[in-house]
């Protein structure tokens, strides 16, 4: 049985699939978007370099949510989270303004999966620190001294 090209064109929304690109450009600037070791994230680690701060794992699998930055003795996950993709409170980025119902829906399921990440962890008896490419960008430097502080919280205060 053959699909109509209008099934073909709405079926990926419905399935919860990528939209076809409207462009060349978008398809590849899309393609060029990475899961890890992503600016913020080596920004983040350059600085913690700077402040001293060893001793951790990153994408750590085993551990839930798969940490951006994972310190398994001290039972502490950092989350680098991209304004975009992860809807910044502070940016207030608006939704593409094409395929805006799919985006709308895939950043509901970002936001809910960060949340669900944060409270296992919790749960788990992890301490948990969420980022914000913005402020990573703005200040390296003050993003690696808040963790160097819940790292050392339990010790000496901060």
């Amino acid at each position: 049985m053959k699909e109509s090209p209008s099934h073909r064109e709405t079926t990926p929304l419905h399935l919860g699939m990528s939209p076809k690109a409207t462009s060349p450009a978008v398809s590849s600037c899309m393609r060029g978007n990475r899961s890890n070791c992503t600016q913020p994230e080596l920004l983040l680690r350059q600085a913690l370099s700077k402040e001293g701060v060893r001793g951790y794992r990153c994408n750590l699998r085993t551990v839930p949510g798969s940490p951006d930055v994972c310190f398994t003795r001290q039972r502490v996950a950092v989350f680098v989270n991209g304004c975009f993709w992860h809807r910044c409170p502070k940016c207030n980025l608006p939704l593409p303004s094409t395929h805006t119902e799919y985006w709308s829906r895939k950043f509901s399921r970002n936001v809910e999966r960060d949340r669900v990440k944060a409270e296992r962890l919790t749960a788990m008896g992890w301490r948990v620190i969420t980022l914000w490419e913005c402020d990573i960008r703005r200040s390296p430097q003050d993003a690696a001294v808040a963790v160097k502080c819940v790292l050392a919280e339990s010790t000496k205060g901060c």
